[in-house]
């Protein structure tokens, strides 16, 4: 997303790329969320007629029709995750870049969400979902990666990757390892997968 330089590696992108990476990145608390999704539709690659156009979409998917025209600075942050996602998903990016902010969103919001998700795979988009939330990972991805400093572990079917990760990390604690066999149990997991 170029937000930080990269350290070495090159990664090439054909198309229109959006993202929503950190909560509140790139709007200003002073301006109005209208103000905000209107720069930030600007800078995700709309142009001044679209994103006017775009715009009763974006506040309408979001639900902030009653608080569009307040400053960002009175949002709560579920709020501000709302707007900046909305924007994001309606510029028709080629690629979404979502990283673990939907974890800030109400139940029924990150819903609401993940079904827009879907009509954007089915358009062709490709997204990249940043989570340590495994539910989401083995419900939504058609494939997973595992990144262990900095570098790929495993890459694969999204369920064989999540066992690779949860293995991991009972590796790593008999607390984690003791806490993930009594979550089997209650999910009827069978236990081999972390042994």
């Amino acid at each position: 997303m170029g937000v930080s330089a990269a350290t070495r590696g090159t990664v090439g992108v054909k198309g229109r790329i959006a993202g929503v990476l950190e909560l509140g990145a790139g709007f200003d608390p002073l301006a109005t969320g209208r103000e905000n999704a209107y720069v930030n539709a600007l800078i995700l690659g709309l142009s001044k007629r679209e994103a006017e156009e775009k715009m009763p979409e974006i506040i309408e998917f979001a639900e902030m029709e009653g608080f569009v025209d307040q400053p960002v600075r009175t949002y709560s942050s579920g709020m501000t995750v709302r707007l900046a996602f909305s924007v994001a998903v309606h510029v028709r990016p080629d690629i979404l870049v979502v990283d673990e902010v939907l974890a800030v969103g109400d139940a029924d919001f990150q819903e609401k969400c993940f079904a827009h998700f879907e009509s954007l795979k089915s358009a062709g988009t490709t997204i990249i979902l940043v989570s340590h939330d495994l539910d989401n990972v083995r419900r939504f991805a058609d494939r997973a990666i595992l990144l262990d400093r900095g570098r790929v572990a495993v890459d694969g079917e999204p369920k064989a990757v999540v066992d690779e990760y949860l293995t991991r990390l009972a590796e790593k604690s008999p607390a984690i390892r003791r806490a993930l066999e009594r979550a089997a149990a209650s999910e009827g997991w069978t236990s081999e997968t972390y042994q």
